[in-house]
Protein backbone atom coordinates (compact mmCIF):
# COMPACT_ATOMS: atom_id res chain seq x y z
CA UNK A 1 0.00 0.00 0.00
CA UNK A 2 3.18 2.52 0.65
CA UNK A 3 3.91 2.06 -2.82
CA UNK A 4 1.03 3.97 -5.36
CA UNK A 5 0.98 2.96 -8.71
CA UNK A 6 1.92 5.04 -11.36
CA UNK A 7 -1.60 5.48 -12.95
CA UNK A 8 -2.90 6.25 -9.34
CA UNK A 9 -0.13 8.75 -8.69
CA UNK A 10 -0.79 10.00 -12.05
CA UNK A 11 -4.66 10.67 -11.11
CA UNK A 12 -3.65 12.21 -8.13
CA UNK A 13 -1.50 14.88 -9.39
CA UNK A 14 -3.53 15.78 -12.13
CA UNK A 15 -6.62 16.35 -9.92
CA UNK A 16 -4.28 18.67 -7.73
CA UNK A 17 -3.50 20.42 -10.69
CA UNK A 18 -7.13 21.04 -11.59
CA UNK A 19 -7.65 22.11 -8.64
CA UNK A 20 -5.36 24.37 -8.38
CA UNK A 21 -5.83 26.35 -11.76
CA UNK A 22 -9.47 27.08 -11.49
CA UNK A 23 -8.53 28.36 -8.19
CA UNK A 24 -6.03 30.63 -9.23
CA UNK A 25 -8.07 33.13 -10.85
CA UNK A 26 -9.52 33.81 -7.41
CA UNK A 27 -6.52 34.95 -6.23
CA UNK A 28 -5.48 36.66 -9.33
CA UNK A 29 -8.36 38.69 -9.82
CA UNK A 30 -7.97 39.96 -6.32
CA UNK A 31 -4.84 41.69 -6.94
CA UNK A 32 -5.67 42.90 -10.24
CA UNK A 33 -7.28 46.50 -9.07
CA UNK A 34 -10.57 47.13 -10.32
CA UNK A 35 -11.52 43.88 -11.87
CA UNK A 36 -14.35 43.60 -9.88
CA UNK A 37 -15.56 47.20 -10.91
CA UNK A 38 -14.69 45.95 -14.60
CA UNK A 39 -17.48 43.32 -14.06
CA UNK A 40 -20.33 46.02 -12.32
CA UNK A 41 -19.32 48.20 -15.52
CA UNK A 42 -19.76 44.84 -17.91
CA UNK A 43 -23.06 43.70 -16.50
CA UNK A 44 -24.33 47.23 -16.75
CA UNK A 45 -23.40 48.37 -20.17
CA UNK A 46 -21.11 50.88 -18.78
CA UNK A 47 -17.65 51.60 -20.82
CA UNK A 48 -14.80 50.24 -18.87
CA UNK A 49 -12.11 52.58 -17.96
CA UNK A 50 -8.31 51.86 -19.34
CA UNK A 51 -7.31 49.99 -16.43
CA UNK A 52 -10.18 47.79 -16.38
CA UNK A 53 -9.71 47.00 -19.28
CA UNK A 54 -6.46 45.65 -19.00
CA UNK A 55 -7.21 43.81 -15.84
CA UNK A 56 -10.04 41.52 -17.80
CA UNK A 57 -7.07 41.36 -20.64
CA UNK A 58 -4.33 40.25 -18.36
CA UNK A 59 -5.47 37.04 -17.21
CA UNK A 60 -5.20 34.32 -20.27
CA UNK A 61 -8.23 33.21 -22.72
CA UNK A 62 -7.61 29.84 -22.40
CA UNK A 63 -7.65 29.32 -18.62
CA UNK A 64 -10.63 29.17 -16.97
CA UNK A 65 -11.69 32.28 -15.19
CA UNK A 66 -14.77 31.62 -13.21
CA UNK A 67 -14.69 33.19 -9.99
CA UNK A 68 -16.42 32.59 -6.33
CA UNK A 69 -19.46 34.88 -6.43
CA UNK A 70 -19.50 37.39 -3.23
CA UNK A 71 -22.70 37.14 -1.14
CA UNK A 72 -24.86 39.92 -0.18
CA UNK A 73 -23.06 40.12 3.44
CA UNK A 74 -19.41 40.50 1.51
CA UNK A 75 -19.87 42.40 -1.72
CA UNK A 76 -22.83 44.58 -0.54
CA UNK A 77 -26.26 44.97 -2.30
CA UNK A 78 -29.83 45.51 -1.60
CA UNK A 79 -32.28 43.18 -0.47
CA UNK A 80 -36.01 42.78 -0.49
CA UNK A 81 -38.60 41.15 1.55
CA UNK A 82 -41.78 40.58 -1.01
CA UNK A 83 -45.45 39.00 -0.43
CA UNK A 84 -46.96 37.56 -3.52
CA UNK A 85 -51.06 38.69 -3.29
CA UNK A 86 -52.00 34.83 -3.84
CA UNK A 87 -55.47 35.90 -3.72
CA UNK A 88 -55.44 38.02 -6.86
CA UNK A 89 -54.71 34.28 -8.81
CA UNK A 90 -58.24 33.39 -7.29
CA UNK A 91 -60.19 36.19 -9.00
CA UNK A 92 -58.42 35.87 -12.49
CA UNK A 93 -58.88 32.00 -12.28
CA UNK A 94 -63.19 32.52 -11.32
CA UNK A 95 -63.40 35.49 -12.92
CA UNK A 96 -61.91 33.18 -16.70
CA UNK A 97 -64.54 30.39 -15.88
CA UNK A 98 -67.84 32.82 -16.47
CA UNK A 99 -68.12 32.13 -20.57
CA UNK A 100 -67.53 28.26 -20.45
CA UNK A 101 -70.34 27.66 -16.99
CA UNK A 102 -72.73 30.58 -19.40
CA UNK A 103 -72.52 28.74 -22.12
CA UNK A 104 -73.47 24.80 -20.54
CA UNK A 105 -76.59 26.54 -18.80
CA UNK A 106 -77.33 28.66 -21.68
CA UNK A 107 -77.98 25.73 -23.25
CA UNK A 108 -80.62 24.48 -21.13
CA UNK A 109 -82.40 27.72 -21.12
CA UNK A 110 -85.66 26.48 -21.52
CA UNK A 111 -85.31 24.72 -17.97
CA UNK A 112 -83.31 26.83 -16.32
CA UNK A 113 -84.77 30.49 -17.70
CA UNK A 114 -82.53 33.23 -17.12
CA UNK A 115 -78.82 32.96 -16.70
CA UNK A 116 -77.17 36.09 -15.59
CA UNK A 117 -73.82 36.61 -13.33
CA UNK A 118 -74.24 38.84 -10.05
CA UNK A 119 -71.78 40.45 -7.89
CA UNK A 120 -69.89 38.92 -5.59
CA UNK A 121 -67.12 38.75 -3.95
CA UNK A 122 -63.57 38.78 -5.17
CA UNK A 123 -62.51 34.82 -6.18
CA UNK A 124 -66.36 33.89 -6.21
CA UNK A 125 -68.97 33.68 -9.15
CA UNK A 126 -72.37 33.92 -8.11
CA UNK A 127 -74.84 32.25 -11.38
CA UNK A 128 -78.21 33.36 -10.99
CA UNK A 129 -81.64 31.34 -12.63
CA UNK A 130 -84.83 32.30 -13.37
CA UNK A 131 -86.06 29.35 -12.04
CA UNK A 132 -85.44 28.51 -8.72
CA UNK A 133 -86.86 25.09 -8.79
CA UNK A 134 -84.71 23.95 -11.20
CA UNK A 135 -81.69 24.89 -9.13
CA UNK A 136 -80.48 21.08 -8.45
CA UNK A 137 -80.48 20.69 -12.30
CA UNK A 138 -78.30 23.87 -12.53
CA UNK A 139 -76.01 22.65 -9.96
CA UNK A 140 -76.03 18.97 -12.28
CA UNK A 141 -74.49 21.01 -15.09
CA UNK A 142 -71.94 22.73 -13.62
CA UNK A 143 -70.71 19.53 -11.85
CA UNK A 144 -69.68 18.23 -15.35
CA UNK A 145 -67.67 21.37 -15.82
CA UNK A 146 -65.94 20.38 -12.09
CA UNK A 147 -62.63 18.24 -13.54
CA UNK A 148 -60.49 16.37 -11.13
CA UNK A 149 -57.45 17.84 -9.56
CA UNK A 150 -54.27 18.09 -11.59
CA UNK A 151 -52.60 16.79 -9.03
CA UNK A 152 -50.63 13.93 -7.40
CA UNK A 153 -51.34 14.84 -3.62
CA UNK A 154 -54.98 15.84 -4.87
CA UNK A 155 -56.31 12.51 -5.95
CA UNK A 156 -59.95 12.11 -6.00
CA UNK A 157 -60.74 16.01 -5.32
CA UNK A 158 -61.61 18.22 -7.64
CA UNK A 159 -60.75 21.83 -9.12
CA UNK A 160 -64.28 23.42 -8.29
CA UNK A 161 -66.30 24.07 -4.85
CA UNK A 162 -69.89 24.60 -6.48
CA UNK A 163 -72.66 24.80 -4.40
CA UNK A 164 -76.54 26.09 -4.40
CA UNK A 165 -77.92 29.16 -2.46
CA UNK A 166 -81.25 29.92 -2.95
CA UNK A 167 -81.65 30.53 -6.66
CA UNK A 168 -77.92 31.14 -7.33
CA UNK A 169 -75.09 28.64 -8.01
CA UNK A 170 -71.54 29.89 -5.99
CA UNK A 171 -68.41 28.66 -7.33
CA UNK A 172 -64.93 29.50 -6.10
CA UNK A 173 -61.87 26.87 -6.27
CA UNK A 174 -61.61 24.41 -3.64
CA UNK A 175 -59.05 24.21 -1.38
CA UNK A 176 -57.07 21.62 -2.76
CA UNK A 177 -57.27 23.38 -5.71
CA UNK A 178 -56.06 26.92 -4.03
CA UNK A 179 -53.11 25.49 -2.53
CA UNK A 180 -52.42 23.76 -5.96
CA UNK A 181 -52.73 27.40 -7.32
CA UNK A 182 -50.50 28.93 -4.85
CA UNK A 183 -47.55 26.31 -5.12
CA UNK A 184 -47.93 27.32 -8.77
CA UNK A 185 -48.38 31.40 -8.57
CA UNK A 186 -45.14 30.86 -6.27
CA UNK A 187 -43.09 29.14 -9.05
CA UNK A 188 -44.03 31.39 -11.66
CA UNK A 189 -43.20 34.20 -9.45
CA UNK A 190 -40.19 33.19 -8.32
CA UNK A 191 -39.16 32.29 -12.10
CA UNK A 192 -40.26 35.79 -13.19
CA UNK A 193 -38.52 37.53 -11.00
CA UNK A 194 -35.35 35.09 -11.31
CA UNK A 195 -35.26 36.12 -15.07
CA UNK A 196 -35.82 39.76 -14.84
CA UNK A 197 -33.04 40.26 -12.73
CA UNK A 198 -30.85 38.19 -14.78
CA UNK A 199 -31.47 39.78 -17.70
CA UNK A 200 -30.55 42.62 -16.42
CA UNK A 201 -27.12 41.26 -16.17
CA UNK A 202 -26.95 40.78 -12.27
CA UNK A 203 -24.77 38.08 -11.12
CA UNK A 204 -25.50 35.64 -8.58
CA UNK A 205 -28.73 36.29 -6.86
CA UNK A 206 -30.69 34.74 -4.41
CA UNK A 207 -33.78 34.56 -4.88
CA UNK A 208 -36.10 31.61 -2.50
CA UNK A 209 -39.60 31.17 -1.27
CA UNK A 210 -40.27 32.59 2.57
CA UNK A 211 -42.87 30.52 3.78
CA UNK A 212 -46.44 29.95 2.13
CA UNK A 213 -46.72 33.48 -0.18
CA UNK A 214 -43.17 35.52 0.37
CA UNK A 215 -39.78 35.69 -1.82
CA UNK A 216 -36.80 36.74 -0.38
CA UNK A 217 -34.63 38.41 -3.04
CA UNK A 218 -30.75 39.28 -2.52
CA UNK A 219 -29.10 40.87 -5.27
CA UNK A 220 -25.21 41.06 -4.86
CA UNK A 221 -23.39 44.45 -6.30
CA UNK A 222 -26.93 46.30 -6.63
CA UNK A 223 -26.67 49.93 -5.79
CA UNK A 224 -29.63 50.35 -4.04
CA UNK A 225 -33.07 48.01 -3.11
CA UNK A 226 -35.47 50.49 -5.73
CA UNK A 227 -33.55 49.47 -8.87
CA UNK A 228 -34.34 45.74 -8.19
CA UNK A 229 -37.75 46.85 -7.90
CA UNK A 230 -38.21 48.59 -10.90
CA UNK A 231 -36.39 45.84 -12.60
CA UNK A 232 -39.13 43.50 -10.98
CA UNK A 233 -42.02 45.98 -12.12
CA UNK A 234 -41.14 45.35 -15.79
CA UNK A 235 -43.52 43.57 -17.84
CA UNK A 236 -41.87 40.73 -20.24
CA UNK A 237 -43.60 40.75 -23.46
CA UNK A 238 -45.84 37.47 -24.72
CA UNK A 239 -47.52 37.17 -27.96
CA UNK A 240 -49.65 34.61 -29.75
CA UNK A 241 -49.30 35.33 -33.32
CA UNK A 242 -50.91 34.28 -36.81
CA UNK A 243 -47.85 32.41 -38.92
CA UNK A 244 -47.78 33.33 -42.21
CA UNK A 245 -44.37 30.76 -42.95
CA UNK A 246 -41.02 29.75 -41.74
CA UNK A 247 -37.30 30.54 -43.56
CA UNK A 248 -34.19 29.85 -42.31
CA UNK A 249 -33.02 33.41 -43.61
CA UNK A 250 -33.20 35.77 -40.91
CA UNK A 251 -32.97 38.59 -43.44
CA UNK A 252 -35.57 37.33 -45.99
CA UNK A 253 -37.33 40.50 -47.66
CA UNK A 254 -40.73 40.57 -45.52
CA UNK A 255 -43.95 42.70 -46.16
CA UNK A 256 -44.74 46.08 -44.49
CA UNK A 257 -47.22 43.64 -42.05
CA UNK A 258 -44.99 41.06 -41.64
CA UNK A 259 -42.20 40.55 -39.19
CA UNK A 260 -39.00 37.48 -38.83
CA UNK A 261 -38.58 35.83 -34.87
CA UNK A 262 -36.22 33.13 -34.08
CA UNK A 263 -37.26 29.82 -32.85
CA UNK A 264 -36.17 29.40 -29.33
CA UNK A 265 -35.50 25.73 -29.46
CA UNK A 266 -34.65 25.32 -32.79
CA UNK A 267 -31.53 26.74 -34.59
CA UNK A 268 -31.51 28.14 -37.61
CA UNK A 269 -35.49 28.40 -38.24
CA UNK A 270 -37.65 31.54 -38.41
CA UNK A 271 -40.93 32.28 -38.20
CA UNK A 272 -42.47 34.66 -40.38
CA UNK A 273 -45.61 36.14 -38.60
CA UNK A 274 -48.23 39.38 -38.79
CA UNK A 275 -46.65 41.39 -35.69
CA UNK A 276 -50.17 42.62 -34.81
CA UNK A 277 -51.05 39.85 -31.80
CA UNK A 278 -54.25 37.95 -32.33
CA UNK A 279 -54.51 38.25 -27.88
CA UNK A 280 -51.31 39.18 -25.35
CA UNK A 281 -50.17 37.11 -22.34
CA UNK A 282 -51.84 39.91 -20.07
CA UNK A 283 -54.91 37.92 -21.26
CA UNK A 284 -53.67 34.62 -19.68
CA UNK A 285 -55.11 33.98 -16.53
CA UNK A 286 -53.66 30.10 -16.42
CA UNK A 287 -51.45 28.16 -18.02
CA UNK A 288 -50.78 24.16 -16.57
CA UNK A 289 -49.66 20.94 -17.81
CA UNK A 290 -52.02 18.57 -18.61
CA UNK A 291 -52.30 15.81 -21.01
CA UNK A 292 -54.08 14.78 -23.92
CA UNK A 293 -56.63 12.84 -25.53
CA UNK A 294 -54.02 9.77 -25.26
CA UNK A 295 -52.31 10.71 -22.42
CA UNK A 296 -49.35 12.38 -23.27
CA UNK A 297 -48.02 15.56 -21.86
CA UNK A 298 -49.26 18.40 -22.84
CA UNK A 299 -50.01 22.28 -21.89
CA UNK A 300 -53.99 23.79 -21.20
CA UNK A 301 -54.31 27.01 -21.02
CA UNK A 302 -57.26 29.83 -20.32
CA UNK A 303 -57.68 33.10 -21.18
CA UNK A 304 -60.04 35.89 -20.08
CA UNK A 305 -63.56 36.60 -21.01
CA UNK A 306 -62.53 39.15 -23.60
CA UNK A 307 -59.65 37.36 -24.77
CA UNK A 308 -61.86 34.13 -25.20
CA UNK A 309 -64.20 35.84 -27.41
CA UNK A 310 -61.25 36.90 -29.71
CA UNK A 311 -59.17 33.90 -29.86
CA UNK A 312 -62.36 31.77 -30.30
CA UNK A 313 -63.10 33.88 -33.46
CA UNK A 314 -59.67 33.53 -34.40
CA UNK A 315 -59.37 29.64 -34.08
CA UNK A 316 -62.74 29.32 -35.58
CA UNK A 317 -61.47 30.73 -38.73
CA UNK A 318 -57.81 29.39 -38.67
CA UNK A 319 -58.49 25.29 -38.07
CA UNK A 320 -55.86 23.67 -39.67
CA UNK A 321 -53.11 26.64 -39.53
CA UNK A 322 -50.18 27.04 -36.97
CA UNK A 323 -49.82 30.05 -34.37
CA UNK A 324 -47.06 31.13 -32.51
CA UNK A 325 -46.90 31.47 -29.24
CA UNK A 326 -43.73 34.62 -28.82
CA UNK A 327 -41.64 35.21 -25.69
CA UNK A 328 -38.89 38.06 -25.65
CA UNK A 329 -39.54 38.05 -29.60
CA UNK A 330 -38.43 33.97 -29.63
CA UNK A 331 -41.03 31.77 -30.61
CA UNK A 332 -41.38 29.06 -27.86
CA UNK A 333 -43.98 27.25 -30.01
CA UNK A 334 -45.81 27.08 -33.05
CA UNK A 335 -48.98 24.58 -32.82
CA UNK A 336 -51.76 24.12 -35.08
CA UNK A 337 -54.94 24.83 -34.29
CA UNK A 338 -57.01 21.34 -34.29
CA UNK A 339 -60.53 22.74 -33.50
CA UNK A 340 -62.40 25.59 -32.31
CA UNK A 341 -61.33 26.71 -29.11
CA UNK A 342 -64.32 28.48 -27.47
CA UNK A 343 -64.61 29.59 -24.04
CA UNK A 344 -61.15 30.98 -23.57
CA UNK A 345 -59.47 27.38 -23.23
CA UNK A 346 -57.46 25.38 -24.84
CA UNK A 347 -54.77 22.93 -24.72
CA UNK A 348 -51.12 22.54 -26.46
CA UNK A 349 -50.17 19.42 -28.06
CA UNK A 350 -46.52 18.37 -29.23
CA UNK A 351 -43.75 15.67 -28.39
CA UNK A 352 -43.48 17.38 -24.97
CA UNK A 353 -41.63 15.40 -21.94
CA UNK A 354 -43.10 15.62 -18.61
CA UNK A 355 -40.56 18.29 -18.47
CA UNK A 356 -40.81 20.20 -21.46
CA UNK A 357 -44.87 20.72 -20.86
CA UNK A 358 -44.51 21.93 -17.25
CA UNK A 359 -41.45 24.41 -18.71
CA UNK A 360 -43.72 25.66 -21.39
CA UNK A 361 -46.62 26.07 -19.02
CA UNK A 362 -43.90 28.27 -16.74
CA UNK A 363 -43.35 30.20 -20.01
CA UNK A 364 -46.59 31.07 -20.93
CA UNK A 365 -47.35 31.75 -17.55
CA UNK A 366 -43.96 34.10 -17.39
CA UNK A 367 -45.19 36.70 -19.40
CA UNK A 368 -46.26 39.09 -16.64
CA UNK A 369 -46.70 38.39 -12.70
CA UNK A 370 -49.59 36.06 -11.82
CA UNK A 371 -50.25 38.57 -8.83
CA UNK A 372 -48.99 41.82 -7.65
CA UNK A 373 -46.46 42.15 -4.93
CA UNK A 374 -45.95 43.88 -1.74
CA UNK A 375 -42.97 44.62 -0.48
CA UNK A 376 -42.66 44.28 3.38
CA UNK A 377 -38.75 45.28 3.75
CA UNK A 378 -36.30 46.96 1.70
CA UNK A 379 -32.49 46.92 2.97
CA UNK A 380 -29.50 48.06 0.76
CA UNK A 381 -25.95 47.06 2.52
CA UNK A 382 -23.18 48.98 1.67
CA UNK A 383 -20.18 47.27 0.13
CA UNK A 384 -17.88 48.85 3.22
CA UNK A 385 -19.46 46.16 5.52
CA UNK A 386 -18.31 43.96 2.64
CA UNK A 387 -14.98 44.85 2.77
CA UNK A 388 -14.74 44.33 6.92
CA UNK A 389 -16.10 40.66 6.78
CA UNK A 390 -13.75 39.94 4.00
CA UNK A 391 -10.90 41.29 5.82
CA UNK A 392 -11.90 39.70 9.04
CA UNK A 393 -12.39 36.36 6.81
CA UNK A 394 -9.30 36.48 5.97
CA UNK A 395 -7.68 37.00 9.42
CA UNK A 396 -9.40 34.42 10.95
CA UNK A 397 -8.20 32.23 8.46
CA UNK A 398 -4.77 33.20 8.15
CA UNK A 399 -4.50 33.07 11.93
CA UNK A 400 -6.14 29.65 11.91
CA UNK A 401 -4.19 28.30 8.89
CA UNK A 402 -0.84 29.28 11.22
CA UNK A 403 -1.89 27.86 14.14
CA UNK A 404 -2.65 24.41 12.85
CA UNK A 405 0.56 24.48 10.88
CA UNK A 406 2.73 25.14 13.62
CA UNK A 407 0.82 22.51 15.73
CA UNK A 408 1.41 20.15 12.98
CA UNK A 409 5.08 20.91 12.40
CA UNK A 410 5.92 20.74 15.90
CA UNK A 411 4.45 17.34 16.86
CA UNK A 412 4.88 15.31 13.80
CA UNK A 413 8.02 17.65 11.90
CA UNK A 414 8.12 16.84 8.34
CA UNK A 415 5.10 14.62 8.47
CA UNK A 416 3.34 17.28 9.72
CA UNK A 417 4.74 19.79 6.61
CA UNK A 418 3.51 17.17 4.73
CA UNK A 419 0.01 17.51 6.14
CA UNK A 420 0.49 20.74 6.23
CA UNK A 421 1.28 20.97 2.58
CA UNK A 422 -1.51 19.40 1.69
CA UNK A 423 -4.19 21.64 3.98
CA UNK A 424 -3.40 24.03 1.45
CA UNK A 425 -3.88 21.83 -1.70
CA UNK A 426 -7.71 21.30 0.20
CA UNK A 427 -8.17 25.28 0.44
CA UNK A 428 -7.39 25.32 -3.08
CA UNK A 429 -9.68 22.44 -4.16
CA UNK A 430 -12.81 23.68 -2.21
CA UNK A 431 -12.06 27.52 -4.18
CA UNK A 432 -12.00 25.38 -7.07
CA UNK A 433 -15.34 23.55 -6.43
CA UNK A 434 -16.86 26.53 -5.47
CA UNK A 435 -16.05 28.43 -8.96
CA UNK A 436 -16.80 25.39 -10.75
CA UNK A 437 -19.78 25.06 -9.81
CA UNK A 438 -20.59 29.16 -9.58
CA UNK A 439 -20.99 28.90 -5.96
CA UNK A 440 -21.78 32.21 -3.50
CA UNK A 441 -19.31 32.76 -0.61
CA UNK A 442 -20.73 34.18 2.01
CA UNK A 443 -19.66 35.06 5.84
CA UNK A 444 -21.00 31.71 7.16
CA UNK A 445 -19.05 30.26 4.09
CA UNK A 446 -16.12 31.66 4.99
CA UNK A 447 -16.49 30.26 8.73
CA UNK A 448 -16.90 26.76 7.31
CA UNK A 449 -13.99 26.92 5.44
CA UNK A 450 -12.16 28.11 8.78
CA UNK A 451 -13.62 25.19 10.38
CA UNK A 452 -12.93 22.63 7.34
CA UNK A 453 -8.78 23.89 8.12
CA UNK A 454 -9.22 23.36 11.67
CA UNK A 455 -10.57 19.46 10.50
CA UNK A 456 -8.91 18.67 7.92
CA UNK A 457 -5.75 17.39 9.54
CA UNK A 458 -7.75 15.00 11.91
CA UNK A 459 -7.44 12.06 9.57
CA UNK A 460 -3.28 12.86 9.43
CA UNK A 461 -3.32 13.03 12.84
CA UNK A 462 -5.52 9.38 13.18
CA UNK A 463 -3.03 8.03 10.96
CA UNK A 464 0.25 9.55 12.27
CA UNK A 465 -0.78 8.36 15.30
CA UNK A 466 -1.55 5.06 14.47
CA UNK A 467 2.22 5.02 12.73
CA UNK A 468 3.86 5.62 16.00
CA UNK A 469 2.43 3.42 17.65
CA UNK A 470 3.23 0.86 14.97
CA UNK A 471 6.85 2.06 15.65
CA UNK A 472 6.86 1.37 19.43
CA UNK A 473 5.60 -2.48 18.51
CA UNK A 474 9.06 -2.75 16.36
CA UNK A 475 7.83 -2.14 13.20
CA UNK A 476 9.74 -1.58 10.19
CA UNK A 477 9.30 2.21 8.37
CA UNK A 478 7.95 1.00 5.62
CA UNK A 479 5.41 -1.57 7.49
CA UNK A 480 4.75 0.85 10.12
CA UNK A 481 3.91 3.72 7.28
CA UNK A 482 1.54 1.20 5.39
CA UNK A 483 -0.49 -0.27 8.52
CA UNK A 484 -0.78 3.25 9.79
CA UNK A 485 -3.00 4.18 6.91
CA UNK A 486 -4.59 0.85 6.66
CA UNK A 487 -5.73 0.46 9.79
CA UNK A 488 -6.75 4.14 10.19
CA UNK A 489 -8.72 4.19 7.17
CA UNK A 490 -12.04 2.70 9.26
CA UNK A 491 -12.13 5.38 11.51
CA UNK A 492 -11.43 8.19 8.85
CA UNK A 493 -14.06 7.47 6.59
CA UNK A 494 -16.56 6.76 9.75
CA UNK A 495 -15.67 9.88 11.09
CA UNK A 496 -16.24 12.22 7.71
CA UNK A 497 -19.23 9.89 6.58
CA UNK A 498 -21.08 10.71 10.07
CA UNK A 499 -20.02 14.48 9.60
CA UNK A 500 -20.95 14.75 5.83
CA UNK A 501 -24.15 13.25 6.60
CA UNK A 502 -24.33 15.87 9.33
CA UNK A 503 -23.52 19.03 6.81
CA UNK A 504 -26.32 17.45 4.43
CA UNK A 505 -29.31 17.42 6.86
CA UNK A 506 -27.90 21.19 7.73
CA UNK A 507 -28.07 22.25 3.83
CA UNK A 508 -31.50 20.54 3.23
CA UNK A 509 -33.25 21.61 6.07
CA UNK A 510 -31.48 25.02 6.61
CA UNK A 511 -32.23 28.61 4.60
CA UNK A 512 -29.75 31.43 4.33
CA UNK A 513 -26.59 31.85 6.21
CA UNK A 514 -26.79 28.11 7.46
CA UNK A 515 -27.31 26.81 4.34
CA UNK A 516 -23.91 28.93 3.12
CA UNK A 517 -21.92 27.26 6.09
CA UNK A 518 -23.17 23.67 4.71
CA UNK A 519 -22.09 23.99 0.97
CA UNK A 520 -18.65 25.34 1.98
CA UNK A 521 -18.68 22.55 4.83
CA UNK A 522 -19.86 19.95 2.73
CA UNK A 523 -17.26 20.72 0.02
CA UNK A 524 -14.48 20.57 2.23
CA UNK A 525 -15.39 17.18 4.47
CA UNK A 526 -14.94 16.10 0.46
CA UNK A 527 -11.65 17.76 -0.39
CA UNK A 528 -9.94 17.35 3.38
CA UNK A 529 -10.67 13.45 2.93
CA UNK A 530 -8.57 13.55 -0.49
CA UNK A 531 -6.09 15.38 0.25
CA UNK A 532 -5.79 13.62 4.30
CA UNK A 533 -5.65 10.24 2.16
CA UNK A 534 -4.35 10.25 -1.02
CA UNK A 535 -2.30 13.44 -1.46
CA UNK A 536 -0.54 13.20 1.90
CA UNK A 537 0.45 9.34 0.87
CA UNK A 538 1.96 10.32 -2.35
CA UNK A 539 4.07 13.12 -0.63
CA UNK A 540 5.25 10.24 1.66
CA UNK A 541 5.42 7.50 -0.79
CA UNK A 542 7.74 10.00 -2.51
CA UNK A 543 9.78 10.88 0.26
CA UNK A 544 10.24 7.00 1.77
CA UNK A 545 11.15 6.09 -2.37
CA UNK A 546 13.87 8.48 -2.04
CA UNK A 547 15.68 8.56 1.39
CA UNK A 548 15.11 4.80 2.67
CA UNK A 549 15.15 5.70 5.89
CA UNK A 550 16.30 2.88 8.52
CA UNK A 551 15.01 4.44 11.29
CA UNK A 552 12.01 6.64 11.54
CA UNK A 553 11.39 9.14 14.48
CA UNK A 554 7.91 10.43 14.38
Amino acid sequence: MLQISLWKRALILIVVLIGIVFAAPNVFYNRVEGHNDALSAEAKGNALTPEQQAARASWPDWLPSDIINLGLDLRGGAQLLAQVNVTEVYKARVDGLWPEFRKALADERATLGSIRRVKSDPGVLRIQIGNADQIQEALRIAETLNTPLASLTGVGQKTLAITAEGNQLVIQLSDAEKASTDDRTMQQSLEIVRRRIDAAGTREPTIVREGSDRILIQVPGASSAQEIKQLIGTTAKLTFNSVIGTTSNPNQATGTDEEILPAADQQGLYYILDPLPVVTGEDLTDARPDTDQNGYPAVAFRFNASAARTFGDYTQANIGKPFAIVLDNKVISAPTIQSHIAGGSGIITGRFTVKEATDLALLLRAGALPASMTFLEERTIGPELGADSIAAGKLAAAVGAVLVVVFMVASYGLFGVFASVALGINVALIFAIMSLIGGTLTLPGIAGIVLTMGTAVDANVLVFERIREELRIAKKPARAIELGYERAMSAIIDANVTTFLTAVILFVLGAGPVRGFAVTFLIGIVTSVFTAIWVTRLFVSLWFARRRPKELVL
